[in-house]
């Protein structure tokens, strides 16, 4: 088969012809029709963060397709099904996390595309608990982002508490940006986009957003404030920077909720002053559950988001990465098998 293998950090990726993948014990074997490009994914195989994969890997963790064979223990009326496969390629299913809906937090979790081999290659295999089932009414294309774009964004508006009439601002318009605009203004919330690219701010406007900041021209915290300041900052840009003028953009009683994970364990300045007396909340949100994967794919299939994709070839992975890199990318970038 086909895949792109990360052989060093920093390196391009590599093209090879790997073997086909058995599934093992409690695994299905999956042939991929699509596979998104998550900025994740380049982390991945520069090797960014603290705890770094172990090449040779194939990344990818967007990955839609059928079953193709199954494993021992798994239903073997599973062949054929269309199933994603997401950033959570398994965890333990019994501690306090797992039991309680909460999987993505498990500490013996493994991650597609990371830890294990994942969806940039022409066949995955997956661990048959972890897989989402994809309605008939979601493109392979469509559902590819929206099982980390969209279920991440979905979960960073979830745990924010958003209600109506609230304003969410969006730092970061892009694969995950794009979808948290309209995420926010399904539960009711006014949204701010902020972006330093004029087509992604003129793509969150098409997509409702009632204000837009590009940041490259403006101070975004002054235009936010100018609004009547932020309920809730939800970063999906990877810059330090970015974070440190989302709290700025606050409100009392405002949620920050940072996503975006930038290189090398970077910090920001959290004044513990304005913080207590503003009564400001920090939140970690990380990729949602399988629950939250199926209510995106449910949301979407009765016509309640739009996923703004343009496909690519595997062969394109390295010029695909410089796309995502340079911010030439409108949204997000899938590899169409």
């Amino acid at each position: 088969m086909k895949a792109a293998v990360v052989t060093d950090f920093g390196k391009p990726l590599e093209i090879q012809d790997l073997p086909v993948p058995e599934p093992g014990p409690g695994q299905l074997l999956v042939r991929m029709e699509a596979s998104g490009l998550c900025h994740t994914d380049i982390h991945a195989a520069h090797g960014d963060w603290p705890v770094k994969p172990r090449p040779p890997f194939v990344p990818g963790h967007e990955g839609v397709g059928t079953v193709q064979a199954v494993g021992t223990s798994v239903a073997g009326d599973l062949i054929g099904k269309r199933v994603a496969i997401p950033w959570l390629g398994s965890s333990c299913g019994t501690c306090r996390y797992c039991v309680s809906g909460w999987e993505t937090l498990c500490l013996s979790q493994v991650n597609s595309g990371y830890s294990v081999d994942g969806c940039y290659a022409e066949f995955a295999v997956a661990d048959a608990r972890a897989v989402v089932p994809v309605p008939d009414g979601v493109s392979s294309l469509d559902a590819a982002p929206l099982t980390c774009a969209g279920v991440t964004t979905y979960k960073a508006i979830k745990v924010a508490r958003v209600v109506p009439a609230e304003r969410v601002a969006v730092f970061g318009v892009g694969g995950l940006g794009h979808l948290a605009v309209q995420y926010a203004r399904l539960v009711g919330a006014m949204v701010t986009a902020v972006d330093i690219e004029p087509d992604k701010l003129g793509l969150a406007h098409r997509l409702g957003a009632d204000q837009t900041v590009n940041a490259r021209t403006h101070d975004p915290v002054e235009e936010i404030r100018k609004a009547g300041g932020a309920d809730v900052a939800v970063v999906l840009a990877a810059n330090p920077e970015v974070f440190q003028q989302a709290y700025r953009s606050l409100n009392r009683g405002g949620r920050l909720v940072m996503v975006a994970l930038p290189a090398d364990n970077a910090s920001i300045d959290v004044p513990i002053f304005e913080t207590v007396l503003g009564g400001i909340s920090v939140i970690g949100s990380i990729v949602g559950t399988r629950q939250d994967l199926a209510e995106v794919f449910t949301l979407h299939a009765a016509g309640r988001t739009q996923v703004i994709a343009e496909t690519r070839r595997l062969e394109e992975v390295n010029d695909s990465f410089d796309e995502v890199l340079g911010g030439r990318a409108e949204a997000r970038l899938v590899f169409e098998f």
